[in-house]
């Protein structure tokens, strides 16, 4: 899997329907379809032209199916076209491998650059490998988000650097719930990555969850998936060694995480999710430590979140369109 990227403003655009089939705030799938129909994804990022919006609405018509929102994005002075449009369908009536076939038919018609189709109920979890080091907390986050059911996700295996004791929680969790767990020693001349290599061949994508090494060029082009990372938003103005405590010292008043895709150039891949917090006089380096790390979980898992239900594509050479 490799969606790729990408953010700008969008636009509602809601397709002719009775006025039961729309979708308000708040009001879940279950409590406006029939409980024969499921839930539909679809993602379209194509050269712009006439009648785009059409086609793609007419093929979801056409095989019965209800759409209950899309949003589009045509940017200003570029003849490209985003669409994400979520919709119910009876699969009785519109099997998945016709599904697939009609959204191909369409990619070929407008010579799409991405397609993808996704029916949560019916597909698969996306299989993703965790990398981290020594912290803990977005590694624990992600694993609970995993075990509530919050993150459409299949933990193949956490990868680490670290070598965690055999009696600490992230361990016992691991072990109650069969995931491998990997322990790799690192150091400057050997990073492992052939092995990480073999270890993650299976997997739709990876998350550095606070993963202190920094991939090579060779790893990105050998995995040649979408790797996903977490940082502090401290930086650049914070570099090296305990960036949270230089912060600290210097008296900063607002503080954030950044989750974005991993490329070559460190921290400077296409931006998925962003989040902030006031700090003020009143925090102590504990508290100031613990908002950063609340915002690094959060935003890690908004982005992971994001990732799963298409909502990310990939927009110039390095943003991205998130619906």
């Amino acid at each position: 899997m490799s969606l790729l990227r990408r953010f700008s403003p969008q636009v509602q655009v809601f397709t002719k329907r009775s006025f039961k089939s729309l979708k308000f705030p708040g009001e879940s799938l279950d409590e406006i379809t029939s409980p024969s129909l499921i839930h539909g994804i679809h993602v379209f990022h194509c050269p712009d032209e006439v009648g785009v919006v059409a086609k793609l609405s007419e093929c979801i018509a056409s095989r019965g199916g209800n759409i209950l929102n899309a949003d589009v994005f045509v940017p200003e002075k570029s003849n490209v076209f985003y669409s994400r449009s979520e919709f119910v369908f009876d699969p009785v009536k519109w099997t998945r491998m016709q599904m697939d076939e009609d959204f191909l038919k369409l990619s070929k018609i407008f010579n799409a650059m991405t397609s993808v189709v996704r029916v949560p109920s019916l597909d698969p979890k996306y299989k993703i490998a965790v990398l981290a080091s020594k912290q803990d907390h977005c590694l624990v986050d992600l694993l609970h988000g995993w075990q509530d059911g919050r993150l459409p996700v299949h933990i193949t295996a956490v990868i680490s650097n670290h070598d965690r004791g055999p009696n600490t929680h992230v361990m016992r969790f691991l072990e109650r719930h069969r995931i491998p767990y990997h322990f790799l020693h690192t150091t400057k001349e050997n990073k492992r990555e052939g092995e990480i290599l073999n270890l993650v061949q299976d997997t739709d994508f990876l998350v550095l969850a606070r993963y202190m090494q920094v991939l090579s060029g060779n790893f990105l082009s050998s995995y040649r998936k979408d790797i996903i990372n977490i940082h502090h938003g401290l930086l650049p103005s914070f570099k090296g060694g305990n960036p949270s405590k230089q912060a600290f010292d210097y008296g900063v008043k607002l503080i954030g995480a950044t989750s974005h895709f991993v490329t070559e150039e460190l921290d400077t891949g296409p931006i998925i999710e962003q989040m902030v917090e006031r700090v003020s006089h009143r925090d102590n380096l504990r508290s100031f430590v613990q908002k950063s790390e609340d915002l690094e979980k959060q935003c890690l898992a908004k982005a992971i979140k994001s990732y799963c239900e298409l909502r990310v594509l990939p927009y110039q050479l390095n943003k991205t369109v998130v619906f």
